[in-house]
């Protein structure tokens, strides 16, 4: 079965977080994202909040990244969220936005060496092995989690470019894709994970997750087309989605078609109602989608 999931944009403030979550845990929705976006809200600390507040809800977080964090934090973390919410937590990693990075003084000059050598280690890691390693940005002594998954752990990869996606394919659990990711796009990322994972010898599954950038409502067309001009992709065809739920699961049926396992609505960062669109994803979109 397709998954079906909502982001809840850092734009909003961290205490409107309690409701939303609540509202997709009561409402069945089957996913709720969350963003480590600089310099709005922590990943871990909402993904905790969220899971803290609700039964049944997925919490992903896509992403974490990972210059900015040693790579023994992040898998004491997550390896905490798996703990105590089991099979509920999701973690992605990547590269993050290079600008930011410099804004902290974290920008990696090789990026795709960095979360080569981070998804090794955080991997290893959660699956309770003792790692040293003297790589050329993660490096560990002897470190091991005293508290690591009961389960396995999936780590996804958050990648865009081709040397990423083949690596997401080779040493990640599952590939996160932005939202400026048309059906098109889908089936070629899909064709380099899988390049990936071949040379890697991999052969489980590698669940792909798509936001899609998602507007509803009187004023949805002109919403859509906004941001989508913000982002300077509004001549992309067959990206994002403006209308009624027909229309959205629609959309998610193309993005499930191209190899998309699970998709992730994305409102508008001048979405009017966030309540309201959670509602919609798991009343309106939610049914509609096998």
């Amino acid at each position: 079965m397709t998954g079906l999931g909502a982001v809840f944009r850092p734009q909003l403030p961290p205490e409107r977080l309690r409701a939303l979550a609540r509202l997709a845990d009561d409402t069945g929705l089957d996913e709720l994202w969350l963003w480590e976006d600089c310099f709005l809200e922590g990943g871990i600390s909402t993904a905790a909040a969220a899971l803290a507040w609700t039964e049944r809800v997925r919490v992903g977080v896509g992403l974490l990244p990972v210059p900015l964090r040693n790579v023994a934090v992040t898998a004491m973390e997550a390896a905490s969220l798996h703990r105590m919410f089991p099979g509920r937590a999701i973690v992605g990693v990547g590269h993050g936005v290079q600008d930011w990075m410099g804004q902290v003084g974290a920008r990696a000059e090789s990026p795709v060496t960095l979360l080569r050598e981070y998804l090794a280690a955080l991997r290893a890691l959660l699956r309770g092995e003792r790692v040293s390693t003297e790589g050329r940005y993660v490096r560990l002594d002897d470190v091991a989690l005293d508290w690591p998954p009961f389960e396995p752990a999936e780590v996804l990869a958050g990648v865009t470019g081709p040397r990423s996606l083949r690596l997401s394919g080779e040493a990640a659990d599952g590939t996160i894709l932005t939202a400026v990711t048309p059906p098109d796009g889908v089936r070629r990322a899909r064709r380099l994970i899988d390049e990936g994972r071949a040379a890697a010898g991999r052969t489980e599954p590698h669940r792909i997750v798509v936001y899609l950038l998602t507007a509803t409502g009187p004023d949805a067309s002109a919403r859509l087309r906004a941001e989508l001009t913000a982002e300077g992709v509004a001549d992309v065809p067959e990206l994002g989605v403006a209308g009624d739920a027909k229309d959205v699961a629609e959309a998610v049926g193309r993005l499930v078609e191209a190899g998309a396992g699970t998709v992730v609505l994305q409102p508008t960062a001048d979405e009017p109602d966030p309540e309201g669109f959670v509602r919609f994803a798991a009343e309106q979109v939610r049914p509609l989608v096998p």
